[in-house]
C-alpha cells in the first residue's frame, strides 16, 4: 500500500494559522486506498491559531520569519520535518498544501525583508526536507492521481 504523507489541513484538521482547515475532498477521493500519514510542523510548534509567517531571504539564506515577532521560526519546522521522516522512512509522497511556508512543494512564495515578493516557486522548509530525501513531492493543487 502505497503511504503518503499529507498535510493535516487537507484532511479536514482545524491547523491552519487561523484554525481552519483546507479539507479537500477532491484530493481525498484521488487517494482512496492509500495509507495518509497527517503532518503539521506549524501546529506541532506553534499550536492553532498563532501567527503567520512568510519565507524571507536572508543573508544566512530562506528562513521562516513570524510576521508577529520578526523573529526566525525555521529551525523547530525544521526539526519538526527531520523527526517525522526519520519515524516514517517508509513515505512513497508527499502532498504539502500549495503556497505554505512549511508545506508548499513548489509553490511557496519568498519575500525580502521589505515584504516585496521575489520568487512564487519555492519549496517549503518541510517540502525542502522531502525532497533532499528523495521522496516524490507535490503540491496539492497539482495532484493528479
Amino acid at each position: 500500500m502505497k503511504k503518503v504523507a499529507i498535510s493535516a489541513c487537507l484532511l479536514g484538521e482545524a491547523c491552519r494559522y487561523d484554525a481552519t482547515c483546507n479539507r479537500d475532498n477532491f484530493l481525498l477521493e484521488k487517494l482512496e486506498g492509500f495509507e495518509l500519514i497527517p503532518f503539521c510542523p506549524e501546529d506541532h510548534a506553534f499550536g492553532t491559531p498563532r501567527p503567520t509567517m512568510d519565507l524571507v531571504e536572508t543573508d544566512s539564506g530562506i528562513k521562516a520569519i513570524s510576521n508577529k515577532t520578526k523573529e526566525n521560526l525555521s529551525f523547530v519546522i525544521e526539526q519538526y520535518a527531520k523527526d517525522f521522516f526519520d519515524k516514517h522512512r517508509e513515505i512513497d509522497l508527499f502532498i504539502g498544501k500549495d503556497r505554505s511556508p512549511s508545506c508548499g512543494v513548489c509553490s511557496a512564495r519568498v519575500y525580502d525583508y521589505e515584504k516585496n515578493l521575489l520568487y512564487i516557486h519555492e519549496a517549503g522548509l518541510m517540502a525542502k526536507e522531502a525532497k533532499a530525501r528523495g521522496i516524490e513531492s507535490i503540491d496539492a493543487e497539482d495532484y493528479e492521481g
